[in-house]
């Protein structure tokens, strides 16, 4: 895979659309079946939810704080003010769509 954008360049444009990052895992929380990322580049950070249906769930429960990891997912607001997590977009790695755990950075 190849990255689509910087993270900090996502908006109105790629909303509903299927987009590639590529980044460093600041944060991981696990809810019990949902596994939640938060990925930051040099441009900003975003917020990746994967599904337990999605085939990428296992990768992402390998992934911890630090790794280098590249997303594809679809992005889109996120569902309120109050929600938690950074970002005003909120990724959803989906059925057909993949997380990778880089060796290395691809900056």
């Amino acid at each position: 895979m190849k990255r689509t954008s910087l993270i900090g360049q996502l908006g109105q444009a790629q909303q509903q659309q299927t987009v590639t990052l590529q980044g460093w895992v600041s944060r991981r929380r696990d809810l019990g079946g949902l596994i939640f990322l938060e990925l930051r580049d040099r441009s900003g950070t975003v917020q990746v939810q994967v599904e337990p249906d999605s085939p990428a769930f296992a990768e992402a429960d390998r992934l911890r704080a630090e790794y280098v990891a590249e997303i594809e997912g679809t992005f889109q607001p996120r569902p309120s003010r109050s929600a938690r997590g950074p970002g005003r977009l909120r990724g959803h790695c989906q059925p057909g769509q993949g997380v990778e755990r880089r060796q290395d950075a691809a900056f």
